[in-house]
């Protein structure tokens, strides 16, 4: 029976791709167009220059063909719907093609290779960023819940909602104000130093330049995550076998880390996987802010320069990393709680 729930979910997230692909397509679809037109014609000057023996007349024939031709290459010259589903096959099978501006750094123009450039940046800073945030949630969280009520369940609570309010490119401005130019320990942008050393201290520059964003991402996410903890595990605090593990005497840190925390192992998981997900996509004007060039970063970029082969090269990514991960969070839903039965009766 697993197998086949297995397959049907499978089967649901590679449909829903499908179709946020294809509405994507369609939405981008008239820009696509202007787009390659603009670019057609570009390359049809470029060739027309280097033809200077041409009489005026066979020039324009020549034009005129090699625009007919490119605009059928492209299929610019099919129904809408053909190109929407052209477009959409494509993207679903990352065939990118080439950027419109941006290049790579050693100046690729291959859509595949900027964005896989762009893409361990972002997974690097915002994962170990959200991987402190939990932790440091989960654990205070469970301090809250210990004793409710008590100072720190309200002085962290009181914390909690004045920082759930601030916007985190407004937290991310303090603190380069007051970490680079007042104290001078962190740089204020960037991934590495220039010139980028070599050897061990590429990477040394490298966490260097990452601790002020993290710090940044760390301060602001936590708060909210202990705040969840805390409501789920003060519930399952008052079930009855957890009273009557403490009736008979069991450790209050084995009831909390090895009763309690198990079954609220479920949410705190899901949570903390969206958590992740989340972060893959990166923030555009928090990695505008530090100069981080990742994800967001680069979709602003290629906003900004209307590269829209990069534009969807980034949504299809983003995507389909996200349709992934539910995929698997579903389908290791119930080894996670085995009171919950994924797929069987």
């Amino acid at each position: 029976m697993y197998k086949w729930f297995a397959l049907k979910r499978i089967g649901k997230g590679v449909i829903t791709y499908v179709i946020i692909m294809f509405i994507l397509s369609a939405l981008f679809n008239t820009v696509v167009d202007n787009t390659m037109r603009a670019s057609i014609e570009e390359q049809v000057r470029a060739e027309s220059v280097r033809l200077k023996n041409l009489q005026p007349e066979a020039l324009q024939n020549f034009q005129q063909q090699r625009r007919e031709a490119l605009i059928s290459l492209y299929r610019l010259d099919r129904p809408m719907l053909e190109r929407i589903m052209f477009r959409t096959w494509n993207t679903i099978t990352f065939n990118f093609g080439k950027s419109t501006s941006i290049r790579s750094s050693r100046g690729d123009r291959e859509v595949l290779t900027i964005v896989g450039e762009a893409i361990p940046r972002t997974v690097l800073l915002f994962t170990v960023a959200a991987f402190f945030e939990i932790v440091v949630g989960i654990i205070l969280g469970l301090k809250k819940a210990q004793k409710p009520g008590g100072f720190i369940d309200r002085s962290s609570s009181f914390i909690t909602m004045i920082v759930y309010g601030m916007p985190t490119f407004w937290l991310a401005m303090i603190l380069i104000m007051f970490f680079v130019y007042q104290l001078k320990l962190f740089p204020s942008g960037g991934i590495h130093s220039i010139p980028t050393p070599q050897g061990i201290m590429y990477f040394i520059d490298m966490l260097w330049h990452m601790a002020l964003p993290m710090l940044t991402l760390v301060l602001i996410g936590f708060w909210g995550i202990a705040f969840v903890v805390r409501n789920i595990v003060l519930g399952i605090l008052q079930d009855d076998y957890i009273m009557a593990a403490r009736a008979r005497g069991i450790p209050e840190q084995s009831v909390l880390f090895k009763h309690t925390l198990r079954t609220a192992a479920p949410p705190l998981i899901t949570m903390s996987i969206l958590s992740l997900l989340s972060s893959i996509s990166g923030a555009i004007i928090f990695e505008g802010i530090f100069s981080w060039p990742g994800l967001g970063n680069l979709y602003w970029i290629a906003v900004q320069q209307n590269d829209i082969p990069v534009l969807m090269a980034n949504l299809a990514i983003t995507v389909g990393l996200y349709q992934i991960g539910l995929i698997l969070l579903d389908l290791t839903y119930g080894f996670m709680d085995p009171r919950i039965k994924v797929g069987g009766k």
